[in-house]
């Protein structure tokens, strides 16, 4: 074996290390890395020839974690792996983002990167090391790849930038960015913030460049080790240069008229491109009839490649030398807006944002602690209680074919939505709330649509955001070697994947609050990234200016058809009093009053949710928990159940699970011989007044009689010390020697036994 091994380290002294060459050798290349406990195997693996009729990058990027990585067993019946679940997705696409960029755009053989997360002990974050992991595995292989990257986490803590941080320094962050980079680029960034400044943003990203270009370094060092720095030969694409040349000059100046004239919608504007094209296709068929139905198939695909060079080009000249998009508008101009709430009768908060052709219908559904998502990944387990779910229908863009369940792009979205708005739902808020979200039209930035209708469901739902949040996607046009450059706020899906950048922000009137950025030009100065920052800015404060004319703060009240919820605290030693034996008393108090009751430890007290459809349910859930958890006083009159009747009085629950005795002399002023005399028998219900609680013992001393007026001219009977004769009841002295009263003395000691056959005898007699 011919094993490499080379390390890096972090600013803060941590080290990462790259191992080749031990394992997983029949792949195109391979790495084990390595930080602290935590170790990834990063492969790739290429086929050496293009499918026939392929005109794009095939990559696909998985990430797996392994249960055993953290020493657990996975959840579910068959107890292994199955699916990629969210966070592996996530992180794969984090990942897929910044390679795909960096493959010729001539190359079109399948590629699979995959890593896996073989160990982890819960102190370092993997995911913000498997950029780093697949691309060494890529400088490790002869594949044609542009230029290693690598991707690191920043964050914010206690106003210091911290690269890789680990889970426990997380919960001290106001920032979490993963950025993608090569030594002189930035490739991409996504993340979320609490309200940070653009300023600090940039900062972040200086930090991270400058982790990252030893990263870089250290792979082009293992690639020169290798000799993997000359990469294979392909040929995936076959060119007619005459035609390239001859498509141009006979549809550019159409194209460019067409991006000029801006007074097409989407579907109109299409419908013109393709004409141009099929106008061309139709004459060069007419010139060509010496060519076969194949060949002119063959001389169609080219066609295609090209006149997508032609469009490019033609669209972004444009706007780079007379500053007119294909929709008309400049460069800093938003796309009309129009907004409405409520549009829904029944779901607890409804809107829909419309921002050009791009259209959200959101809803907000407000539920109980019982609708808490679980989440149990490998590193991660507990509860979500703010779910944001995003789709995106086929007709949205006029696509005749079904929708497959939810897809890599679904979940994407979906996230950088959720990042967006998580922060502003209050901590305190007891609902559990969900917002979904259905694309109805789509031009451009529906995952931001998705963040301004959210915002307005959830002002609809009466859920009281600390502040309402907006979002923005930006476009960049920039061609190589030449410094004039366009940033275009609210960008089309045509500018979008014709353009150079697609730049998301949400955030509200106080600052960032998530971002998502993918570059796919050669570079980008930070004196660009901050113009679009501020431009974004700009364009955010606007949007957020027509919602408020909408609803400008939520609803003080919720509407009728959401569950009624009321969180109180118990002491900690009330919980299992509350839940019972086996669920016993939590279960038949919900039975009782038809409200749903949970309980949770946290800071040291139960945190008790009572919800039910009603305000009466509610007031009796609460009324039997507090009257569990309620510690009784003396002088108090409470109404409570005789449970046991004794000779000497009976014993009465004056709160759940704490009973006290009413004595036979405490039930009326009148003497009374048995407890029934006074008609009192169990399951009756009784008021009493707690006299006194045994300062050792905590017994309850009650009296019914205090409560009864007292008869007239009653003489309250005089007690005799302990040892004096009296009357009926009281305790007479003994005689001298143990005498009793029938003159016989008592001598235990002396006694005879009796027969055992006598007693036989005796009780045959009965």
């Amino acid at each position: 074996m011919n094993v490499i091994t080379k390390t890096v380290s972090l600013p803060d002294g941590r080290t990462i290390s790259i191992e080749t060459g031990k394992v997983a050798k029949q792949t195109d290349g391979s790495v084990v890395l390595r930080m602290g406990n935590t170790v990834l195997l990063a492969t790739v693996c290429a086929a050496k020839d293009a499918v026939p009729g392929t005109d794009f990058m095939p990559l696909q990027v998985d990430y797996k974690e392994q249960y055993s990585a953290a020493g657990r067993f996975p959840g579910g019946f068959t107890k292994r792996e199955g699916k990629s679940g969210d966070n592996e997705i996530l992180t794969s696409r984090l990942v897929d983002r910044v390679l795909r960029p960096l493959f010729p755009s001539n190359y079109h053989a399948e590629v699979y990167v995959q890593i896996m997360l073989l160990s982890a002990d819960g102190v370092d974050q993997p995911d913000a090391l498997a950029g780093f992991a697949a691309s060494a595995a890529m400088a490790c292989s002869d594949i044609p790849f542009e230029c290693p990257i690598s991707e690191v986490r920043v964050a914010r803590i206690n106003g210091e930038y911290v690269i890789n941080p680990t889970f426990e320094q997380m919960k001290d962050a106001d920032m979490d960015i993963m950025v993608g980079a090569s030594a002189e680029n930035i490739m991409m960034v996504e993340g979320e913030m609490k309200e940070v400044s653009e300023q600090d943003m940039i900062g972040a990203l200086k930090a991270a460049m400058a982790a990252i270009k030893p990263m870089c370094e250290l792979q082009t060092e293992l690639s020169k080790e290798l000799g993997t720095d000359v990469k294979r030969e392909y040929c995936h694409e076959v060119n007619d240069e005459e035609l390239r040349e001859q498509l141009r000059k006979e549809t550019y100046d159409k194209c460019y008229a067409i991006a000029e004239s801006g007074d097409h919608d989407k579907k109109s504007r299409e419908e013109a491109f393709d004409k141009i094209l099929s106008d061309f296709q139709e004459a060069y068929d007419a010139a060509h009839t010496d060519l076969t139905a194949e060949e002119l198939d063959e001389k169609h695909a080219e066609m295609v490649r090209y006149y997508a060079d032609v469009m490019r080009d033609s669209m972004r000249r444009c706007i780079l030398d007379e500053g007119k998009r294909l929709d008309g508008r400049k460069t800093t101009d938003i796309r009309p807006i129009w907004c409405e709430v409520s549009p829904l009768p029944m779901p607890h908060g409804s809107s829909i944002f419309t921002r050009g052709e791009t259209q959200s219908l959101s809803t907000c559904t407000l539920g109980t602690k019982m609708d808490e998502k679980l989440v149990d990944d490998v590193l991660e387990r507990g509860y979500q209680r703010f779910l944001l779910h995003y789709n995106f229908p086929p007709f949205c863009t006029g696509e005749a074919k079904a929708q497959r369940g939810v897809g890599r792009r679904e979940i994407g979205h979906g996230h950088l939505a959720w990042r967006g708005l998580k922060g502003q739902i209050p901590e305190d808020f007891p609902y559990t709330v969900r917002l979904v979200s259905q694309i109805l039209e789509s031009n451009g930035s529906s995952s931001m649509a998705t963040v301004c209708a959210g915002t307005l469901a959830l002002m609809d739902a009466g859920v009281p955001m600390k502040a309402p949040v907006s979002g923005i996607a930006m476009g960049l046009i920039k061609n190589p070697g030449e410094e004039k450059y366009a940033v275009l706020s609210d960008i089309l899906g045509d500018e979008d994947h014709l353009g150079d950048m697609d730049f998301k922000t949400t955030g509200t009137p106080n600052g960032l609050t998530a971002t998502q950025m993918d570059i796919k030009c050669d570079g980008l100065s930070f004196e660009i990234l901050e113009k679009a920052l501020m431009q974004a800015k700009a364009g955010r404060e606007h949007i957020l200016k027509c919602m408020m004319e909408t609803i400008s703060e939520p609803r003080k009240e919720l509407k009728p058809q959401v569950p009624r919820i009321v969180q109180i605290e118990i002491p900690k030693e009330f919980i299992g009093a509350v839940i019972g034996p086996g669920g016993k008393i939590i279960q038949q108090m919900q039975e009782d009053t038809g409200a749903t009751i949970t309980i949770d430890e946290a800071d040291g007290v139960g945190k008790v949710q009572v919800s039910a459809p009603n305000k009466d349910a509610i007031d009796a859930a609460l009324g039997k928990i507090k009257a569990i958890v309620a510690i009784p006083e003396v002088g108090e009159v409470y109404e409570g159940t005789v449970r046991s009747i004794m000779p000497y009085g009976c014993f009465v629950e004056i709160m759940p699970g704490k009973d006290g005795l009413l004595h036979i002399s405490e039930i009326d002023w009148k003497r009374l011989e048995t407890v029934e005399e006074a008609g009192i028998k169990e399951g009756d219900k009784i008021k009493v007044k707690l006299m006194e609680i045994d300062p050792k013992t905590g017994k309850y001393k009650l009296s019914h009689r205090v409560l009864l007026e007292k008869p007239e001219g009653y003489v309250e009977r005089e007690r005799r010390p302990r040892g004096e004769r009296g009357d009926r009841g009281e305790r007479r002295p003994r005689r001298e020697g143990g005498e009793r009263r029938d003159g016989r003395r008592e001598n235990r000691e002396h006694r005879e036994p009796r027969d055992f056959n006598d007693s036989l005898d005796h009780n045959n007699d009965f």
